[in-house]
């Protein structure tokens, strides 16, 4: 994989990631408070999470991926849906509710773990 790839994932893996979970963008304490004051909204995108997931599969990181992929399945409600955004300071899955573009990383992700369970035998 190219190295701009690489620093790429480790970059959102420093600034981004909070709690487990992808941030949309950098921010302080104080503008996620206020962001989720003014919308609501959770700051953590449920399908940043899982495209994360891929590439870390694709990296060769594959336990790793499959930990995060988990753990974001994990968060799915009774019938398996899953939504834009995830709340992790409030436990709850917020925003577009279903999320057909995080359904999509879902199943995707799915696939790439795949492939790399079945180049790991």
């Amino acid at each position: 994989m190219d190295e701009r790839v690489i620093g790429t994932v480790r970059a959102i893996e420093k600034e981004l990631l909070r709690d487990g979970f992808v941030e949309r963008y950098r921010a302080d304490d104080e503008k996620r408070r206020h962001r989720r004051l003014a919308s609501g909204r959770g700051c953590v995108s449920c399908r940043a999470r899982f495209w994360l997931a891929a590439v870390l599969a694709q990296q060769g990181r594959h336990e790793e991926a499959v930990a995060l992929y988990e753990r974001l399945l994990s968060l799915r409600n009774d019938l398996g849906l899953i939504s834009e955004e995830y709340d992790p300071e409030r436990g709850r899955l917020v925003g577009n509710f279903p999320q057909a573009f995080t359904h999509i990383a879902l199943v995707e992700t799915a696939f790439t773990l795949a492939k790399g369970a079945r180049r790991k035998t």
